[in-house]
């Protein structure tokens, strides 16, 4: 198993999910996190559900594991000191505060970085810290953010409203930026010495994921047409009702239709001018589907499958969510994972999807109570003794579980 990322620590500030997701994707590398929690409730996930298995949010479950729990009371002057202190004795320190919180906690970047000049220090938020007044430091939600980003225009149905998606993609796009972020700051520090300030945008990292649709009102001055599962400039690229259900189709070049249309035993639609060019398609689109949708209800979507698998056209039933974390691909490959935790028990967690040299995902252990690691990390990094940290916990500067 391959850690490219062992030795290199993290001061985890973050809660809820865009934070949370970036230091899940620096603990599947190799790095060790040290994720500080509020002593009582910890992080917001703890309390999101249901569901909850005995009592742990499976929200929490699903993007914490591998983590070690400090739990550390922010508002006391003595428990910002002990953050201030392992800040100092890591590589990174992420948080995803509201614009100005950590600064107005003496835990601010230049700060950090003016103790450490080798530290890489990273802060998402839904619109950054500066720019236009009336929205620089807003705090940043996935919902609003989908709104904002244009991507929820884009989500659904022409005849429906706009859609967001189905998982706060918002936060988790800015997670995997702000890991991209910390990963090149880490790079260039390699060669350098010196720590940089990664700043992640909510907005402008889904903003970013519009490409070709914003291709298309450069170009245009137009808006983007929401097109439910259709694609704007492929035809037929879409999903499509069978006998039993949908089923995904992706025609990509001419090639793949023409034998599409051959197996469909429908081949005078090559030779009509309306179809010759994916550009044809595109601009006859209902014409096409008009032909093909009555034809692709006389065959089960499993059916239609084996036929286009043979003769190498890209396709697929769209599956459910229980039915594709059980897709033998994933399970083949080692991609769900499974750790004990002491109180929910085994607990499955998706892995990451990145795959050097063949390695298979690295093994982590369960994601932590609140404060499971409070007293072994101020021990280890801070030297502080038993006595110091009785004191502490006494003061409910700090907790560990009982």
């Amino acid at each position: 198993m391959l850690a490219p990322l062992r030795g290199i620590q993290v001061l985890d500030l973050t809660r809820v999910l865009s934070g949370p997701f970036a230091t899940q994707q620096l603990i599947d590398l190799g790095a060790e996190v040290i994720k500080i929690e509020h002593p009582v409730g910890g992080d917001d996930t703890r309390r999101f559900g249901p569901p909850f298995v005995h009592g742990e949010s499976t929200y929490f479950l699903s993007i914490n594991r591998g983590k070690q729990s400090v739990a550390v009371d922010l508002k006391e002057e003595r428990g910002r000191e002990l953050v201030l202190a392992l800040a100092q004795r890591v590589d990174v320190v992420i948080e995803n505060f509201r614009p100005g919180t950590s600064e107005r906690l003496g835990l601010g970047h230049e700060t950090l970085r003016k103790l450490k000049p080798s530290l890489i220090t990273c802060a998402i938020s839904g619109y950054g810290s500066d720019g236009d007044p009336d929205y620089a430091g807003l705090p940043g939600y996935d919902a609003i953010i989908q709104a904002a980003s244009g991507l929820m225009a884009l989500t659904g149905s022409p005849a429906d409203e706009p859609t967001k998606v189905g998982i706060a993609i918002a936060d988790m796009v800015a997670g995997m930026f702000a890991a991209q972020g910390i990963l090149a700051a880490l790079f260039e520090r390699q060669k350098s010495g010196q720590g940089h300030h990664v700043e992640i945008s909510m907005l402008e990292a889904m903003t970013a994921l519009l490409t070709y649709q914003a291709g298309i009102y450069f170009a245009t001055s137009q808006n983007p047409a929401r097109m439910g599962n259709a694609h704007p400039s492929i035809c037929p690229y879409e999903t499509i009702e069978t006998k039993d259900g949908l089923y995904a189709l992706a025609v990509g070049n001419d090639g793949q239709f023409d034998r599409l249309v051959h197996l469909m035993s429908l081949p005078w639609l090559k030779d009509d001018e309306r179809f010759r060019s994916n550009r044809a398609r595109v601009e006859n689109r209902g014409a096409l589907m008009a032909v093909l949708t009555p034809k692709f209800r006389e065959r089960t979507r499993d059916e239609w499958d084996r036929v286009f698998r043979e003769a190498g056209i890209p396709g697929g039933p769209v599956l459910e969510v229980a039915q594709a974390l059980e897709h033998p691909q994933l399970h083949a490959r080692g991609a769900i994972l499974t750790h004990h935790h002491p109180i929910a028990g085994l607990v499955r967690s998706v892995a990451s999807p990145v795959r050097l040299d063949g390695a298979p995902p690295l093994s982590v252990a369960a994601p932590p109570r609140i404060g499971e690691h409070t007293r072994p990390v101020l021990k280890r990094l801070l030297g502080l003794n038993d006595a110091a940290i009785e004191d502490l916990l006494a003061a409910k500067v700090i907790a560990e579980p009982s």
